[in-house]
């Protein structure tokens, strides 16, 4: 099981730079961990960039993958990872789920650089 953040599930749609990356974590979507703010995410970016009819397309995609709600608990855990490691409100929700799920997360994201579990994806050039 892998967490993909959302940086990585945009630069899929989207055929960016590093789609390539990417796509190996995204081949069998049942091992894939999505947090529902991550699907916020990609609805959103790819609307505004595309369409709302792709943007629906991508939905329908993530949603074969195991989704998770944001509940109490995890809201809670998302806060305190937020003091600690002084990430925004969606980075903490993605990472704390990634820990209270126990898997890793890959992104395209510098904010989880550094941080247990997070393989980040630079662009090169």
């Amino acid at each position: 099981m892998i967490l993909v953040d959302s940086s990585g599930w945009i630069e899929y749609f989207t055929g960016g730079p590093l789609a390539d990356e990417f796509a190996p974590y995204l081949e069998n979507l049942a091992e894939v961990v999505t947090p529902t703010i991550v699907i916020f995410e990609v609805y959103r970016v790819i609307r505004r960039q595309r369409s709302e009819e792709a943007a629906t397309a991508a939905v329908a995609q993530m949603q074969k993958t195991s989704v998770v709600d944001l509940d109490q608990f995890l809201a809670l855990s998302a806060a305190d990872v937020s003091v600690g490691h002084g990430l925004a409100m969606a980075d903490a929700i993605v990472y704390a789920t990634a820990r209270t799920k126990g898997v890793d997360m890959v992104t395209g994201d510098a904010d989880f650089a550094g941080l247990s579990g997070a393989k980040v994806f630079t662009r090169r050039g």
